[in-house]
């Protein structure tokens, strides 16, 4: 499994993905290096998006994993790289989360995550389950 950062030849895969991201928006992962794919081989396996929340805290957003390739420890090993290049950049801790309802809390918490809040939007036009935090100093 290999982390690299998005480049303008990996559009097409991730926007098939992420359905939340546009032309500009792709630009600016690219420019700003919060995008990557996830590789297997020669195979692009999944991606993981980022932003950084009050300059100094990397949040990913998006983590996923294409079907055939869950189950055998890549999303882990993304993460893994995710972090050490946070930690290379100079950050001191990184932020996750992910819907009450799904199965990636158990990972996250392996990986030495701690839940740190959850926020609720009922009847807003955002209604889904809680979203939990979770917080790792690097």
């Amino acid at each position: 499994m290999e982390l690299k950062v998005v480049t303008e030849y990996d559009k097409e895969f991730v926007m098939s993905i992420d359905k939340h991201v546009d032309d500009v928006a792709y630009a600016s992962r690219v420019y700003t290096k919060s995008g990557y794919v996830i590789w297997v081989g020669d195979e692009r396996a999944g991606i993981i998006s980022h932003c950084i929340l009050w300059d100094n805290l990397p949040f990913m957003n998006l983590l996923f994993v294409k079907e055939e390739y869950r189950h055998k420890g890549y999303a882990k090993q993304a993460i893994i790289s995710w972090e050490n290049e946070m930690k290379k950049r100079g950050y001191k801790m990184t932020l996750i989360s992910t819907q009450v309802d799904e199965g990636a809390q158990h990972l996250y918490r392996k990986l030495g995550y701690v839940d740190c809040g959850g926020l609720v939007f009922h009847n807003t036009p955002f209604d889904q389950p809680m979203e939990m935090f979770f917080r790792k100093v690097l």
